[in-house]
């Protein structure tokens, strides 16, 4: 290391942010994850009989991964490399084994290679790692925001643990936040601050589990606020507020909150709970998701689970996702609330649906059947002379406009798609199909 690099690294160990300041240096420090890191869990013994292997990290932001890392470089006997996959590329990686490689050989010492967003590198990088992750020259610990079973070569996955971390819970965070204010001697111990125990409470509910959100809150309320008459920094509530304006959501458009987001509105709504539905249609527009995409999405629920049961949904969806487009937001939510609160108030029927998909299984695996010759066209030169049309009942011509006549292959006579239910208005239409003799 040159003198520059040190004054480097001096600088940034004593002006980082709060956040890196007060990370947690050994195990016992670590706040949260109990379900991973209690004393009688495999990775907290792992970690303090120094037997580390293969670890995969997944959890959103600020809740761990990199910090467990940085306690495992600080425990484990084995050598510590770390690279981030959003700078890094294959050249680095290359240097990483080789390094990994003479230290094996040279001083019989192991190499631990933590990538953090590990999921930045593409296919081709990661299968890179695979045979030294495989025969032991590196142990891999990755972090990565993004569920790894999508997201991480399989085959890495195979060989690794993975370990799920969770939000932080209140009580965590405000501990955090207390530990940060108090600490003398990496935190903002010296500097007279006073955290108040109801501003602790708001910036935990704030942040939605996310600790660096919350010290970077806390660090920005210590730097901005002045000092009362007895010389101290008071972070109030008030203040606090101003630090944080908007509620940490971890939403990412293309991650799994999306993805879990709008599942449980899709579920809500198919489950008749309009409460549930408002709730996750809130938290998808609070956190900036595509309108456009929330309105596909009830249009197809209109369809696949309402259906028939009440005709009036698909239209209702459909003229909404015509006018949030024409509209547009804040005043979207409100045709979108009506629209979702509608389909989930809505008497269910998946049986058009069902009848479909039985129908295309049908086409697909079974012999095509032959139209009946009298429901083939009959409009063009010659088609008398073929036989078709001939023999064909139109329906108009007889009592209830319904006759009774074949219209499916005969491979196919008595087959049933379309199962009609008892809900909503399929109810009206298996009293018609009773009235006319159909059923």
């Amino acid at each position: 290391m040159d003198l520059f690099e040190f004054t480097r690294q001096g600088i940034l160990k004593n002006d980082a942010p709060l956040a890196s300041r007060v990370r947690p240096t050994t195990i016992d420090e670590v706040v949260g994850q109990e379900h991973i890191l209690g004393k009688d869990k495999l990775l907290y013994r792992s970690i303090k009989a120094d037997r580390i292997s293969s670890l995969i990290f997944y959890g959103p932001p600020g809740t761990g991964k990199t910090t467990l890392a940085q306690v495992i470089a600080n425990t484990t006997k084995a050598h510590f490399t770390e690279l981030n996959a959003t700078t890094s590329g294959k050249k680095d990686m290359e240097e990483a084994v080789n390094d990994a490689k003479d230290r094996l050989g040279m001083h019989e010492k192991r190499t631990i290679l933590f990538i953090d967003e590990i999921h930045r590198f593409n296919k081709a990088q990661q299968d890179f790692l695979l045979p030294y992750v495989e025969n032991g020259t590196v142990i891999l610990i990755g972090a990565i925001t993004e569920n790894p079973y999508f997201e991480v070569n399989r085959a890495l996955i195979s060989r690794s643990t993975v370990f799920e971390l969770k939000p932080l819970t209140k009580d965590d965070i405000v501990r955090i936040l207390k530990n940060a204010t108090e600490n003398k001697e990496k935190g903002l111990g010296n500097n007279n601050v006073i955290l108040e125990d109801d501003a602790a409470e708001f910036l935990a509910d704030m942040c939605n589990g996310d600790a660096r959100a919350a010290l970077n809150a806390l660090e920005i309320g210590a730097l901005t606020t002045d000092r009362s008459d007895d010389g101290k920094i008071r972070i109030t509530v008030d203040v606090a507020s101003s630090c944080i304006q908007k509620r940490v959501l971890g939403y990412d458009k293309d991650g799994d909150n999306h993805y879990d987001t709008i599942s449980a509105f899709i579920k809500s709504m198919r489950g008749s709970d309009p409460d549930a539905a408002v709730y996750y249609l809130a938290r998808m527009l609070y956190a900036g998701e595509d309108i456009r995409f929330i309105s596909r999405r009830i249009m197809i629920c209109a369809s696949e689970d309402v259906g028939n049961a009440d005709p009036q949904a698909l239209v209702v969806a459909t003229a909404a996702a015509q006018a949030v487009e024409r509209i547009g937001m804040p005043e979207a939510q409100i045709i979108l609330s009506q629209a979702a609160t509608y389909v989930a108030c809505a008497p269910k029927s998946n049986a058009a649906c069902d009848a479909i998909f039985a129908a295309m299984k049908s086409v697909k695996e079974e012999p095509i059947g032959k139209i009946p010759s009298y429901l083939r066209d009959a409009h063009y030169s010659g088609a008398k002379d073929l036989g078709r049309g001939i023999g064909y009942k139109y329906p108009h011509n007889f009592e209830y406009n319904w006759v009774k006549q074949q219209y499916l292959p005969d491979e196919l006579v008595g087959r049933t798609f379309y199962k009609l239910t008892e809900n909503g208005y399929e109810k009206s239409i298996r009293a018609y199909f009773r009235r006319i003799g159909k059923l």
